[in-house]
This record gives structure tokens, C-alpha cells and sequence, in this order.
């Protein structure tokens, strides 16, 4: 909690300062890629932690007034869901049922796009307000964010006094895997599917977010219309065509249902082709008349049903599993088979996602295993053909050494992920590298991710030890660097090797070794040295610290490559020592506060540094140990919860007269 706070309030004030270089000064100093990199960062950690997310954060306002809310729209034709179906019986079924009211029926077959259904509104050819679908009867408006889908028509080709359509926003598996590109990159959970990657961009605040996702939508139905007369599906999408919109159009007609459900089966067999996803197919009575006597329940039409489509799953053989190692340093099996052409693509890997999966399963080289797309985008080894297996199958064991570097593989206890424990391992490089000189780290400027990324694209740097004995001659000839750039490079070096102990214990990156804790370690042991011979179990017993983290600094200093890391470091003047005074005035000592809410006279982290600065310490949580609870406007659970066990609440004068004071 400690850190995503720092981490979102130095993301809050960087992408602050880029948005006004940017609208206001016309100077940008960083890509749109780094820009949006950063923007998903903060979007994420303020989910994850609402509570801590700031009225002026870039997420509610970025480049222009973002929505504060959406506003209740009330769907004046209900949007309905459909009936599903699952078999061949059921679809026929369906035919039954409509052909006791209407025995001539006349269907229409369209594809089932799997995403968001919206309503959209048109007066006099303008497109006046977008709405979610929400629970059929009440959405939200979301107008600003269904102008940015470039495929949806703005002004329409006729002037039509009034129309309302229904359409399925959606997200291409193109640009699902280029968002989740740029979510990896940035070290942010991936989205499982396009569904979910265009619900979470329709819905944002911000209309410049979801303008950025390269949503797209096929429209399916008219709602309403006024000054135009429609008879049946296939007359509303001819016209829909005509005005402008995007459609899946299928003239074709079927009499019977036996025509119908073939049509069902040749579309699931191109849905791999596709480059979009459908999860099924959707029967439609055609004729408007028709549609009217069949009627509808209060759920859904009794003139349409959606066939679902089962995952596609395919047998093949599991050749070998090897080990990828990701940039956060967790090792994850990978299935390599023998290919196998399935939901429209050939697929030749698998995740097996960790080692207990594999083990639960009895997953072998050399089994014969059925494989599926989990949301027909990833493959996945879902069941093994223990009757297949003739004897020579082995039995896969996890590696103890990284096999990017050959450091030490941990996994803590109660996790499921195993780790590297590396500084230099290339496959974690560039994010132990950014991380090194972020601000709550070693606090380098200049050193953007896509910075950091050239370099060691173009073998300047390895790891962040480099950055002290870079060849400046070299890097200002590469695209985008300069002289100016280099000399403050130069001089941000220089300032960083005089940092605190704690932020070069705290860059080095060890796991589960945050900010709060590196300045305990630092101010107990005083010199990287001693830190680094320190007992496991002396350092457990320090406050903040605990066994958990004491063994990962073990581990840690276990690894050859990170003590030569550590001895370059200090060969090239980067101070080791705490030269920290000690408090003169230690008021404070043994005391722990907990800051809550909005202070007007203080930041959190000036208030914070005040506390420690005499020998208190703060925390992010209340519990029975606290003694004070500073609570500024707006105060939520913690002081609710301070109230609850009796901590003494503190209003900011009365902190004031606390430091003021002898």
C-alpha cells in the first residue's frame, strides 16, 4: 500500500507536468507511447487502491475535462438480452415454437460479435448521445467516448428526423495484443480478452483514453426511427449501409431451420479467420409483422435465439516444456507441441501457467494432451490422454538456476510464481534498470523508459551499473540525444551517487524490499557492507522488516552477479554509507502515526518526513498499535476504524502544536 501510494503520487506529478508541456506549452518532452505507458500505470494502481486516487489525477483529467461520472440514461425501447442455445435440439426447438404463431417464419443468420451493446442516437442525421446497454433498461451515457470509434458515423448520409440503433463495440485481436503490449511493458495486469479490454476502454473517463484503444463497433438493429419506414432485419441493414454504418450485412434468407443451422456451423468455422471475436451466432425471425406477433418476454424477444459456440479444442503431443522467464523475473512453463491448426490459426506453444498446474495435471513430455483457445485467444493445455502414454514420458522438474543468467530460482512460500533473483538478468533487464534510476530509487532524470530501452538496444548498457560508465561520444549520436541531453545526464549521475543508503538499497530492487524498509535497513546497518553480511535472522527482528523480507535479501546476496553489481557501483563513487545524523529531538520515538484524508497545510509526505525526522514512524494501516491518526477533510475507514479501536485522532494544528513545541 506503502508504494503504491508513493508510486501514484510521482506518477500524478510527472504525467502532470508532461500534459502541460504538452496542451499548454506545445513542448513535449516524452513520446504519446511513453505518455499512455505511464497514464495505464497510474489507471491501474488507482483501481487497485481507490482510496488513494487524487482529485487532480491525470486519470480524471488528462488534456481536457474528463467526465467526473457517467449520467443514467433511460433506454426508452428496452435492450434486451437473447435466449441462448447450446445444441442442435435447442435451435430446433426454437424453430418449433415460433412456427406454432408463425408457420411461414423467414430467418436471418448473423454473427454474434462478442462485446459491448450500446444504443446510439441521431436527431436530424447528428449523433446526439451513446449509451451503455447496463441491465436493459437503464445505462450510462457515454457519448463522448463512442465518438472516438472512427467507424461510427458522426453525421449521417440523410437527415433522418430521428434514430436510434443498437451496435456491438468491440476491440480487433490486433489491437488487443498491441494494448496488452504496452500494458506488459509497463509491468500491468493484462487484459484475459478483447471483451474485456473494450468494456474496461468504452468506459473510461477520459474520451482521449478510449480514443487511444482502437475500439470499433458493427451496428445490428434499429431501435427506433422516424421519417423512414423499415419492414424487416434485412431492409434495416441495407439502410443502416446507406447511412453510413458499419454492418455485418448478410442478404442471404432461410426458410427452413435445418438452412439455418448450416449457416450457424459455416460461420463457427471462419471465426479463427475472423480477426474478431464472435462467440456465436444469432437466429432472427426477418420480417417485422412476424416479429411483432411472437412478441417478446420480459427477458428477451421470442423472435431471436443466440447459438453459443464451445471452445474448439484439439489432441496433439507435448514435445518438451521450456522455461520463459518475464521481466518481473517469474518463470513460466511453456508447452511446445507438435502443430496443430485450431480456432483458424496453427498453434505450436501452449501455457502451462506454473509448476503447481503442471502437477495437478500430470503434465509430461511426451503426453498426448488436448489443448483449447481460452477465449479463442490463448492457448492452453487443458486435459492430458493418460491412456495415450506408452512408458517414455518424463516427468517435468522446475530449474533451480534462471536459464537467462543462471542465478538462484526461489519461489516464497504461499506463492505459485518462481522467480529469478538476478539484478542482471537480461530478461528482466529493463525493468531493473527504470526501476534503478526512478525517483523514489536513485532519482536519475532523463532516463525515460524508451531512453533506457535504446541504450541497451544499441549495447550501450547492460544493467544500471552502466549508466556510470557510459560513453557519452556514443550516445549522443543516436536519435533523440544530444548534448544537452548528455550533460544533464552527467550531472544527474553525479548527484545520484551522493543519494542516501536507503534509496540505493531500495534501487537494487530486491523483492518484497520497499521504500519504508530500505531506510530501516539502512539506518541499522549503515553501510551496504554490513547490510549485505547482515544474519537473516537479526534482520527479521528489526520493525518493518520480518522473516520474509530478511531471506529475500539473503537470496538476494546469494547471487555472484549482484555482488559484482554492488562492487561497480562503488567502484564508480556511488556512496555506500549512511551518513544519516541520528535525531536530535527523537519526540516521536516509538510513536506510529497514520495520515488520512486531505491536509491543507501539509503534504503526506512532508508530514511523513516531519514524523520520522523526529524518530516516529508512519503507517498505511490502523490497527491497535497506532497512537496517532492525523486525519485532514474527507477522512474515510481509517479514521472510522482509528474511532472504532479508540487511536487518538489528530486535526493538523493540533500535529502543528505537536512539532512546534518542547
Amino acid at each position: 500500500m506503502e508504494n503504491a501510494k508513493v508510486r501514484i503520487e510521482e506518477l500524478t506529478s510527472l504525467l502532470n507536468y508532461h500534459n502541460h508541456k504538452y496542451y499548454v506549452d506545445d513542448a513535449p518532452e516524452i513520446s504519446d507511447f511513453e505518455f499512455d505507458a505511464l497514464l495505464l500505470e497510474l489507471e491501474r494502481l488507482e483501481e487497485q487502491y481507490p482510496e488513494l486516487r487524487k482529485p487532480d489525477s491525470p486519470s480524471q483529467r488528462v488534456g481536457g475535462e474528463a467526465a467526473k461520472a457517467f449520467a443514467e440514461v433511460v433506454h426508452a425501447v428496452p435492450m434486451q438480452s437473447l435466449q441462448k442455445a447450446f445444441s442442435r435440439e435447442e435451435i430446433y426447438d426454437f424453430d418449433r415454437r415460433v412456427r406454432e404463431i408463425v408457420p411461414d417464419a423467414v430467418y436471418v443468420v448473423e454473427h454474434k460479435i462478442d462485446g459491448l451493446s450500446v444504443s446510439i442516437e441521431y436527431e436530424n442525421g447528428i449523433l446526439t448521445r451513446g449509451s451503455t446497454r447496463g441491465d436493459g433498461n437503464v445505462g450510462e451515457d457515454i457519448t463522448a467516448n463512442i465518438r472516438t470509434i472512427r467507424s461510427v458515423p458522426l453525421r449521417l448520409s440523410e437527415p433522418v428526423p430521428y434514430l436510434e440503433v443498437r451496435g456491438e463495440v468491440f476491440m480487433s485481436n490486433a489491437n488487443f495484443e498491441r494494448l496488452n503490449a504496452v500494458l506488459e511493458e509497463t509491468e500491468q495486469p493484462l487484459f484475459a480478452n478483447p471483451r474485456n479490454a473494450a468494456a474496461g476502454s468504452l468506459r473510461q473517463l477520459d474520451p482521449k483514453i478510449a480514443a487511444q484503444r482502437g475500439l470499433d463497433i458493427f451496428v445490428f438493429n434499429i431501435q427506433r426511427i422516424e421519417g423512414h419506414e423499415i419492414t424487416s432485419h434485412i431492409d434495416g441493414l441495407r439502410y443502416l449501409k446507406k447511412l453510413g454504418f458499419k454492418t455485418i450485412l448478410n442478404d442471404r434468407v432461410f426458410t427452413t431451420i435445418e438452412d439455418a443451422y448450416q449457416e450457424i456451423e459455416r460461420i463457427g468455422a471462419e471465426r479463427g479467420s475472423l480477426g474478431f471475436g464472435i462467440d456465436g451466432a444469432v437466429v432472427k425471425v426477418n420480417d417485422f409483422i412476424s416479429r411483432a406477433a411472437l412478441g417478446t418476454t420480459e427477458k428477451f424477444p421470442r423472435w431471436a435465439i443466440a447459438y453459443k459456440y464451445p471452445a474448439e479444442k484439439q489432441k496433439t503431443v507435448l514435445r518438451d516444456i521450456k522455461i520463459q522467464v518475464g521481466r518481473t523475473g517469474v518463470l513460466t512453463p511453456l508447452a511446445i507441441l507438435d502443430t496443430v491448426r485450431i480456432a483458424g490459426s496453427n498453434v505450436s506453444r501452449a501455457t502451462l501457467h506454473n509448476y503447481d498446474y503442471i502437477k495437478q495435471k500430470d503434465i509430461r513430455i511426451g503426453d498426448t494432451v488436448v489443448i483449447e483457445k481460452a477465449g479463442d485467444i490463448i492457448p492452453a493445455v487443458v486435459e492430458v490422454l493418460t491412456e495415450a502414454r506408452s512408458g517414455d514420458e518424463k516427468v517435468f522438474v522446475m530449474p533451480q538456476r534462471c536459464p537467462e543468467c543462471g542465478a538462484e530460482v526461489v519461489r516464497a512460500e504461499g506463492e505459485a510464481a518462481y522467480r529469478c533473483t538476478g539484478i542482471t538478468c537480461p530478461a528482466q533487464r529493463l525493468r531493473n534498470i527504470i526501476h534503478f534510476v526512478s525517483r523514489p530509487a536513485m532519482d536519475i532524470d532523463g532516463l525515460g523508459a524508451s531512453n533506457v530501452e535504446k541504450l541497451a538496444e544499441n549495447g550501450l548498457i547492460i544493467d544500471a551499473a552502466d549508466l556510470y560508465y557510459l560513453d557519452f561520444d556514443r550516445a549522443v549520436e543516436l536519435p533523440g540525444f544530444g548534448e544537452k541531453w548528455a550533460e544533464n545526464l552527467k550531472k544527474s549521475l553525479e548527484r545520484s551517487k551522493t543519494n542516501p543508503l536507503y534509496r540505493l538499497i531500495f534501487a537494487l530492487g530486491i523483492r518484497h524490499i520497499g521504500e519504508k524498509a530500505a531506510k530501516v535497513l539502512a539506518a541499522r546497518y549503515k553501510t551496504i557492507e554490513a547490510f549485505m553480511d547482515a544474519k537473516t535472522e537479526e534482520m527479521a527482528e528489526l520493525n518493518d522488516v520480518g522473516l520474509v523480507m530478511a531471506e529475500s535479501v539473503a537470496e538476494f546476496f546469494r547471487q555472484p552477479q549482484n555482488t559484482e553489481f554492488v562492487d561497480r557501483l562503488r567502484f564508480a563513487g556511488v556512496s555506500c554509507e549512511d551518513d544519516t545524523k541520528e535525531a536530535a529531538d527523537t519526540r516521536f520515538a516509538g510513536k506510529t502515526f497514520v495520515l488520512t484524508g486531505t491536509l491543507e497545510k501539509y503534504k503526506r509526505a512532508e508530514a511523513a518526513k516531519i514524523i520520522e525526522g523526529f524518530g516516529g514512524k508512519t503507517s498505511s494501516s490502523v490497527s491497535k498499535k497506532t497512537d496517532y491518526v492525523l486525519a485532514g477533510a474527507e477522512a474515510g475507514s481509517k479514521l472510522t476504524k482509528a474511532q472504532a479501536l479508540g487511536v487518538t485522532i489528530i486535526t493538523e494544528d493540533e500535529f502543528e502544536e505537536m512539532i512546534i513545541s518542547k
